[in-house]
């Protein structure tokens, strides 16, 4: 009796066995049937940016126009002499702005006609190669305060001007990783990797060289000067 189940035990097992076969065979087989295969690669660089940019306002506040904008061209002087003595040469003065403040009224509170004071800004930039400058002065023009001058500071801008290239030399290495993943994926199944059949490239994503954030919609940092360039593409192969 026990000899008998014995069998019957080992004959359900071989029957196991041989389903599971059939079963992965036929998995195996819809897999290469469809003859393609589709592989994710990428590639980085590490790059430094060439070139930067800081945007300020100079603000006054005085009780007409005229003492306003007399007041405004004394703090400007401050400020490029300042600069000059940094070695910045490229000073953007943009438009000035300026609007009246009004007296509130003492019981209510409510803002009446009576003008307060007249408010004027001067929106400016200045540019440079030097980068490392461009870092300094961000850090330290707020000092001018020391000096009388009332100076609203923006984060330091930086760029990278050979990024179209790069582009395209990330784009190109990306895909080659992409064949490099696709040949270890079927080199254990002996076949080997054919002629690209489609190539769809992912966003960029730029960003501080020790950031591991990332956005559907790729990234573009401005406010680091060494950057981390990654470039994703997707390519399907024609299996061989």
């Amino acid at each position: 009796m026990l000899e008998r189940i014995e069998k019957l035990q080992v004959i359900s097992l071989g029957v196991l066995i041989a389903l599971a076969l059939v079963v992965s065979t036929r998995m195996v087989a819809s897999t290469v049937s469809n003859n393609v295969i589709s592989v994710t690669g990428s590639a980085y660089e590490i790059v430094k940016s060439d070139s930067g940019s800081l945007n300020f306002d100079v603000v006054v506040k005085r009780s007409t126009k005229q003492e306003a904008y007399a007041a405004l061209q004394n703090q400007l002087k401050t400020v490029e002499k300042y600069l000059n003595d940094k070695n910045i040469k490229n000073i953007e003065r943009k438009t000035i702005n300026g609007y009246y403040t009004y007296k509130r009224d003492a019981k209510t509170g409510a803002y009446t006609d009576i003008q307060d004071a007249y408010n004027l800004y001067q929106p400016m930039q200045i540019n440079s190669d030097n980068v490392e400058l461009i870092k300094e002065i961000s850090n330290d023009i707020t000092s001018l305060i020391n000096q009388g001058v009332d100076i609203n500071v923006s984060p330091a801008s930086y760029d990278y001007s050979k990024l179209p290239d790069l582009k395209v030399t990330l784009l190109e290495k990306a895909s080659q990783d992409a064949k490099n993943r696709a040949s270890s994926m079927l080199k254990p199944t002996g076949n080997s990797v054919g002629k690209i059949q489609s190539v769809r490239m992912g966003v960029y994503q730029i960003t501080p060289v020790d950031s591991t954030s990332v956005s559907d919609m790729g990234i573009n940092d401005t406010t680091s000067i060494d950057k981390k360039v990654t470039a994703v593409a997707n390519v399907s192969f024609k299996i061989k």
